[in-house]
């Protein structure tokens, strides 16, 4: 099987300014991400590529072993920019480069970097196992529920449920989860079959069972900082 790993990191941020290369418990953020792209390629005989449009993050991640030819086309790297588009524009660079097609992409998030290889493996075999599933994406259990304690405003003005239920307790309403934005692993078939979304028909979860979550605002980074310096997330990255 031919895989490629991507990681996306993307020069502007107004939430975070400079984010994907800001240092973290000692060293850039994008190096986590490099780091765990690097150990599927020694052990998975992938390859690891680099979308970017900043030329700093592009020597930063050289420093860090992950060197790339390629450059973000400016119309994949603005605010309205899908993450979809931007990965199949990589996919075919990289495909063209190395002269074969990859029958599986691994995609990286530089701002979600609480995962391991052993995360990335289950949830590849996972998705190996069911052979109609085009792909699978990591998540936790959510702590707030649409069918128990989420509310939204009906046409009338006021507000209900989000999803019709009589359930009196949390546990007894049907499990969800959130999106962690961790990873994503495709079939080559979500892009030739063109979908819109990571969210389709024929997806797959992969659930963390330790703690994961995005960097949205600085004091995500905080937190996220904490934790790292004082060893405190339970498992190893």
């Amino acid at each position: 099987m031919n895989t490629l790993v991507t990681i996306c990191a993307r020069g502007g941020s107004k939430g975070i300014p400079g984010k994907n290369i800001k240092s973290i418990a000692g060293k850039p953020l994008i190096a986590y991400s490099i780091e765990h792209a690097l150990k599927i390629v020694e052990e998975r005989g992938a390859v690891a590529a680099l979308s970017t449009d900043s030329d700093e993050i592009r020597e930063v991640a050289a420093g860090l072993g992950l060197k790339t030819t390629y450059k973000r086309p400016a119309e994949l790297a603005t605010d309205q920019a899908g993450k979809i588009p931007v990965l199949n524009d990589l996919l075919q660079y990289e495909e063209s480069k190395a002269g074969k097609e990859f029958d599986f992409l691994i995609d990286l998030d530089v701002t979600s970097p609480l995962r391991n290889v052993t995360d990335i493996n289950e949830a590849f075999d996972a998705l190996l196992a069911k052979q109609d599933a085009q792909n699978i994406f990591s998540v936790n259990p959510a702590n707030r529920n649409p069918y128990f304690n989420m509310v939204e405003e009906d046409p009338d003005g006021f507000y209900k449920l989000c999803k019709k239920g009589t359930f009196v307790t949390r546990q007894s309403a049907p499990k969800v989860y959130d999106l962690n934005a961790s990873f994503y692993i495709y079939r080559k078939s979500f892009f030739t079959d063109k979908e819109p979304s990571a969210i389709t028909s024929r997806s797959l979860i992969h659930e963390m069972k330790h703690i994961c979550f995005d960097l949205d605002h600085p004091i995500d980074f905080l937190f996220m900082e904490y934790l790292l310096e004082n060893n405190k997330l339970g498992f190893n990255l």
